[in-house]
């Protein structure tokens, strides 16, 4: 059987094993002094068919207002935290036993810190705390296989990632930092987040990059990947599949990412406006079911960033203007094909 017969097989049977939902979530950052109770944004994430939220920190009045409901949870350790779960099983048990166990029909993921970088003082302890949580998982007498069905991970940012163009050439900055991740992932079939924004690669480099092509309005191929012949019309494709090269040449079994955010700023910033962001969100939505030219046919799960404008941001005027929903409750854009 020739050689390239057996890697579709394979392939093939291995998509059948994980299937990948067509699944787009929606993050819930709670940065501001006007946002609406916990129960209101549940029951907007409801009214509006939303079935799935992105919580940065075990904020427990979010977590009762979503029992009973079908919504799926990618729930976070707060950065702040990491140290101190990876420092003792003992607290990473009181962490799963407090935020996890009482909400574990609801919670697909934990992720253990966002967009951790190698140099950052916590970075040392997003491993420890991972293995610490999967034991807490195992060890409950009451977890009823948890450990099987919450995926531990972390997110990531694509500032570890060198050589994007062509995508077939990424790979991770410092493997000594992420390395160690990577078989603990493929150890326990977890996925890789990363937080992807075409919004911030356009703005800093507009003269290679077009606005179309941020946006997924490009009429026509933009480029060929020299070294695969793949065909790239819009740039998160291309980021999402330098984030799959990467894993490969760091040695991930069965690469699998999962954008944990993407959006676009309404204001704010260069080509922040209301428009571009309708276009963008609209377009996100519907082009990641399709999966990108390395992995066709394979939805991408992912996560709008974010559910309101947080007014209380630090950083760049754009940071306050991500919303897909102002604060009041409406809707910034119309319906999103969630």
């Amino acid at each position: 059987m020739a050689a390239t017969t057996l890697l579709f097989i394979a392939a093939f049977l291995f998509y059948c094993l994980h299937p990948t939902e067509a699944q787009i979530g929606v993050c819930y950052g709670k940065i501001g002094d006007n946002l609406p109770s916990s129960q209101d944004v549940v029951n907007l994430y409801k009214s509006n068919g939303i079935k799935a939220m992105r919580l940065y920190f075990p904020d427990q009045d979010t977590l009762q207002a979503l029992q009973g409901t079908n919504i799926e949870l990618m729930l976070g350790v707060a950065n702040e935290n990491i140290e101190s779960l990876a420092s003792c099983s003992c607290a990473a048990k009181r962490w799963v036993r407090r935020n996890v166990l009482p909400f574990g029909s609801l919670i697909k993921y934990v992720v253990v810190g966002n967009e951790i970088n190698p140099s950052d003082k916590q970075a040392s302890s997003v491993l420890p705390a991972m293995q610490n949580i999967i034991y807490a998982l195992n060890a409950s007498q009451n977890s009823n296989n948890l450990n099987d069905e919450i995926k531990v991970s972390t997110a990531i940012n694509t500032n570890l990632i060198k050589n994007s163009y062509p995508p077939s050439n990424g790979q991770f900055q410092d493997l000594s930092y992420i390395t160690p991740i990577i078989d603990f992932l493929n150890s326990n079939d977890s996925p890789l987040l990363v937080n992807i924004y075409p919004y911030f690669a356009y703005i800093n480099d507009t003269q290679h990059i077009s606005l179309d092509y941020a946006l997924f309005n490009a009429p026509e191929v933009v480029f060929t990947d020299p070294n695969n012949g793949l065909d790239y019309k819009n740039l998160l494709d291309a980021m999402v599949d330098s984030v799959y090269a990467a894993l490969r040449k760091a040695g991930a079994n069965h690469p699998r990412v999962i954008v944990s955010e993407s959006g676009w700023p309404s204001r704010g910033g260069s080509a922040a406006t209301m428009d571009n962001a309708k276009a963008y969100y609209e377009n996100l939505a519907n082009h990641v079911k399709q999966g990108t030219p390395l992995m066709a046919g394979q939805p991408i799960e992912t996560y709008l960033f974010a559910m309101f404008d947080e007014n209380q941001k630090q950083g760049a005027s754009s940071e306050r203007n991500f919303g897909i929903f102002y604060p009041n409750q409406q809707s910034k854009y119309g319906q999103l094909n969630f």
